[in-house]
């Protein structure tokens, strides 16, 4: 067993570089929360099963609770306080205030964080369980809401929020295609 237990490691977290010295073990949800100051990833189950602590890693969504911070040094991370760009909301966190996507609002950061990469994944052509024609050659379905439920089935709501969170995101989505 290696003598020393803990490492230094950088995190681009919302556009800033932060140099930490953290123990191995260490969850990136805990280098997020209590290391860089950014508490809009939640701590939900601890297990990975609940979405609350949903982060964006490279582009890609994880659960933070899960995923080690020394597994991550050098990586691009976006908590929901990175996705709005210079104090304007993105489309889709303005349909999640304007559609009641986020009512106690615990779960909010997990689920925007997910729909963003999941719209992102959507838009590259990935298949998700319910998509009809998986053929390498298929052109993206179309998002429909049993899509949005089944690509954010990673993500709880105790409010039970997911008839406005698909709203939300097909709105936004809808949008985004006209906007092409």
């Amino acid at each position: 067993m290696a003598e020393s237990t803990r490492s230094e490691i950088r995190l681009h977290v919302n556009g800033k570089t932060h140099r930490l010295d953290v123990e191995n073990r260490r969850t990136l949800l805990d280098a997020l929360r209590e290391d860089t100051g950014h508490t809009g990833p939640k701590r939900g189950c601890d297990r990975g099963q609940c979405g609350a602590c949903t982060v964006l890693l490279d582009g890609r969504r994880v659960v933070s609770c899960l995923t080690l911070a020394v597994a991550v040094d050098g990586s691009d991370v976006t908590t929901v306080e990175g996705l709005a760009h210079e104090g304007e909301l993105r489309p889709l966190q303005q349909s999640f205030v304007q559609l009641d996507g986020l009512q106690c609002g615990y779960c909010t950061p997990g689920q925007l964080c997910s729909a963003v990469g999941m719209l992102a994944e959507h838009a590259a052509g990935w298949p998700s369980a319910v998509t009809a024609d998986v053929s390498p050659d298929a052109p993206a379905g179309e998002l429909d809401a049993e899509e949005v439920r089944e690509r954010l089935s990673g993500n709880l709501c105790r409010c039970g929020a997911y008839p406005s969170i698909v709203r939300a995101v097909l709105e936004t989505a809808a949008r985004e295609e006209v906007a092409r």
